[in-house]
């Protein structure tokens, strides 16, 4: 059992907690794209779950590793960019693709992943072992997931409204180029 709380094993406490991130990130995938949405957010919430365990493993046993803020930003990545742009892809754009301009889906949904994979880059860079910035520098990945999440539900119960006669899917896109911007802002928000 010290192997789970040794800070040079890969596969300690704070870790394992973060390939149950990517794992749950994985079945949101299979899910989203098997048109299950709600077992999709099911394992999308576990892996902010699990996001959220590995920090606080990682600090209170000492257990933070240049290894595990890598790790952790590859789960990020899987969970909280590339799962949330599939299921904003496939539940709400997958299907009109003859109303909408697909050069403008593509390249909005290329923007927001660079974006994230930039602050996640930058995130790393800066980060320390063991240290916590008392706030982030643009939004973090995960809210910027939550946020996608939100606008698939104001979609999903009606509250979009078409402007200029424009399917409301436009929105979500514009709303999406938004929230890529704001990730890589200098928007300051305070650590949990």
């Amino acid at each position: 059992m010290n192997i789970l709380f040794d800070k040079s094993n890969h596969f300690n406490l704070a870790n394992l907690a973060t390939f149950f991130n990517i794992a749950s990130g994985l079945m949101a995938i299979y899910y989203i794209t098997h048109g299950e949405f709600v077992a999709a957010v099911l394992f999308a919430w576990a892996g902010g779950v699990f996001d959220i365990l590995d920090g606080k493993i990682a600090r209170k046993y000492n257990l933070s590793s240049n290894f595990g803020i890598q790790l952790d930003s590859y789960a990020d990545f899987l969970s909280f960019v590339l799962v949330p742009c599939m299921f904003i892809y496939f539940a709400i754009i997958d299907g009109n693709e003859l109303v909408l301009e697909s050069s403008v889906v593509f390249a909005v949904f290329l923007y927001y992943i660079i974006s994230a994979l930039r602050r996640l880059i930058s995130f790393n860079l800066n980060s320390n072992e063991g240290e916590v910035a008392g706030y982030f520098v643009g939004i973090p990945t995960p809210l910027g997931a939550i946020l996608l999440w939100i606008i698939y539900l104001v979609w999903y119960f009606g509250l979009i409204p078409t402007l200029f006669n424009l399917p409301n899917q436009y929105i979500v896109l514009f709303l999406m180029v938004i929230i890529a911007y704001m990730l890589n802002s200098k928007l300051k928000i305070k650590h949990f």
